[in-house]
């Protein structure tokens, strides 16, 4: 399974062709691809899907949508999983 979960832009490195960011994703850092969102800055929140920010959404959805995943224990399981190439 593949989720596409929320996370804080907290680095951009555009030095690179593909813009790329680090991403917190409550606690856990992921080095995520801005190429579809060139809008976004730091402190902004995005939806990330396989390694790409697909979408940007405000910080209180941002912590809702993370909270109710919480819930269900899918983001750590999905991170862990992504960080094991079985995405």
């Amino acid at each position: 399974m593949c989720l596409a979960i929320p996370g804080k832009v907290i680095e951009i490195d555009s030095a690179n062709v593909m813009r790329m960011s680090s991403v917190d994703f409550g606690g856990i850092t992921r080095e995520i691809s801005l190429a579809y969102l060139p809008e976004v800055q730091v402190n902004d929140y995005v939806i990330v899907h396989a390694g790409f920010a697909i979408s940007q959404l405000d910080e209180e959805e941002a912590h809702e949508t993370l909270r109710l995943l919480a819930e269900l224990g899918a983001v750590e399981q999905e991170l862990n999983a992504a960080a094991e190439g079985e995405t």
